[in-house]
């Protein structure tokens, strides 16, 4: 579809997706993935003065209807059920409380109320703090701590709500997104891109030969990093991978899935990004938005367990959001 002309904003050019009621998605005190993550993130961007910088967007609970156009409705049932009576949504890691499933559908209804509000030019992209994470979602099961794939599904919204036709996805989270690889494994109209650690590592998936098949081969780029990797590999990664690939690709629409717990302060992963490391990375997918998206890009958080080091990434993401937007036709990925 054509691309409309850019769009004069006002002060508050990012949004921004929270809700109280993520907090009722609660855990077992074993679990790394705690409420008090999206605490800390909020406490930390308003000590930082970013709060009133950005647009409040209000999420409300995505349709079932929405949610089925990626997942199978047997398992929708199954999170349902699962959650109601409380326990392991998979045979390990992913426990549900009775709040769970609706805490998953608002998580999911924030992604797409975001896509909604940069689609209208409301605001020029945005973020959304949601609970649970959803990357490694997969169709018909739910796994590493994520109920709903809420990036799949706002990728295919976009398609069909808005007609918006080539989405890429950027998957930074230390984690392979496999979820997501296997929900457009063989589909053309989606580039999806992963840097994530590789080796004896969950999930086990992102090869690099892992290309996508049929139709979409070529459109699933794996990125796979040793233990210890840091900034200059990732950014490495993202210029020398991503940059040329979204080029060929031209993006209508740029969705991320920003996990942060390839920090070094993140005990989970065993890896070397520095908060800085994650405005870079911020900075090369803004770029790669103004350049052929018209700036439209919506992060959805997924991991990052260390409440310090997750609160400044996110912080330093977002001032990369709301810094200064390029002028029209160019770009230093040019």
């Amino acid at each position: 579809m054509g691309r409309p002309m850019r769009r004069a904003y006002g002060e508050s050019m990012t949004g921004f997706v929270y809700h109280d009621d993520y907090l009722k998605h609660t855990m077992p005190p074993w679990h790394p993935e705690q409420p008090e993550r999206l605490t800390a993130i909020v406490a930390h961007v308003k000590e930082t003065k970013l709060y009133d910088r950005l647009t409040h967007i209000v999420p409300v609970a995505a349709d079932v209807e929405r949610i089925a156009e990626i997942h199978s409705r047997e398992y929708i049932r199954h999170a349902q059920e699962t959650s109601a009576r409380g326990g392991l949504l998979d045979a390990g890691d992913t426990p549900v409380c009775p709040d769970s499933y609706d805490a998953a559908r608002l998580a999911v209804g924030g992604a797409l109320a975001a896509c909604d509000t940069v689609v209208r030019g409301d605001v020029r992209n945005a973020f959304c703090l949601v609970r649970p994470p959803g990357h490694h979602a997969r169709p018909a099961q739910g796994l590493g701590f994520c109920m709903f794939n809420n990036v799949a599904i706002a990728a295919r919204y976009l398609q069909k709500q808005h007609n918006l036709e080539r989405i890429l996805i950027v998957d930074w989270d230390v984690h392979h997104g496999n979820g997501t690889e296997e929900v457009f494994y063989d589909d053309a109209t989606v580039l999806y891109f992963s840097v994530h650690r590789y080796g004896l590592f969950f999930p086990g998936s992102g090869r690099a030969e892992e290309r996508g098949a049929g139709a979409g081969e070529g459109f699933n780029i794996n990125v796979p990093l040793a233990a210890g990797a840091g900034g200059t590999e990732f950014l490495t990664a993202f210029r020398e991978q991503l940059v040329p690939a979204a080029k060929r690709f031209r993006p209508d629409f740029v969705l991320i899935s920003a996990g942060y717990d390839a920090h070094r302060d993140d005990s989970l992963a065993g890896m070397a990004l520095m908060t800085e490391d994650y405005g870079a990375l911020a900075r090369v997918a803004k770029d790669i938005a103004e350049l052929h998206s018209e700036g439209r890009m919506v992060a959805v958080l997924e991991g990052g367990y260390d409440l310090q080091a997750l609160a400044a990434s996110v912080a330093e993401t977002l001032r990369v959001f709301l810094g200064p937007q390029g002028p029209p036709g160019e770009s230093p990925l040019q």
